[in-house]
């Protein structure tokens, strides 16, 4: 039998799974390359180990920390407007944080968007997307986590563990998909 953890890492090779985009900032942003080559002397971030808080304003200005989320399983996902990969998966992450009880689960969407809510509103109102969207304009947070592609998702679990790091996209609304979050929300 797998572990409940393991299955969403079969799933990322056997389910629905496009490549994601190879830069984690536009060409044009430039400095994001030098900031992950520095990124890359610090320790990687491991499953298993905790997750890393933060605090990023959303699209109202609202400061928003992982921390205030501690006590539910979160899917941290890093992401851009200008990724195809990030486009093809943000409907599938609609449908999955509609199905799933905000009591016990969250997604927080980290758009590298260097242009902020200027770019990521009218693309939260395309794609009618509900979740919280939040802001790292200088891909800070995403090197403290280590994220070298774009999309790229973290599970963490209640406690603030990382137990999936997941590059590309993924039908996170696959019954698969759902099936290893609800395993993560029923662990205490």
């Amino acid at each position: 039998m797998i572990a409940p953890v393991g299955r969403l890492a079969l799933l990322v090779v056997s389910a629905l799974w496009f490549s994601g985009c190879d830069e984690a900032a536009p060409p044009a942003a430039g400095g994001a390359s030098a900031a992950a080559n520095a990124a890359t002397t610090r320790k990687t971030l491991q499953l298993g180990d905790p997750a890393p808080n933060f605090r990023l304003r959303d699209m109202d200005g609202r400061l928003v920390s992982l921390e205030e989320h501690r006590g539910k399983v979160v899917l941290l996902n890093f992401w851009a407007t200008w990724c195809g990969p990030c486009r093809v998966e943000m409907p599938a992450m609609e449908q999955l944080y509609r199905s799933l009880s905000r009591r016990d689960f969250e997604i927080l969407a980290v758009s590298t968007d260097p242009q902020g809510a200027a770019v990521t509103r009218p693309f939260q109102r395309e794609l009618q997307l509900s979740f919280p969207i939040l802001h790292d304009a200088d891909f800070r947070v995403g090197l403290t986590f280590g994220a070298r592609t774009l999309p790229m998702s973290f599970l963490i679990d209640r406690q603030g563990i990382i137990r999936e790091r997941v590059f590309g996209a993924l039908d996170w609304h696959s019954p698969e998909a759902t099936r290893a979050i609800q395993l993560l929300m029923n662990q205490t």
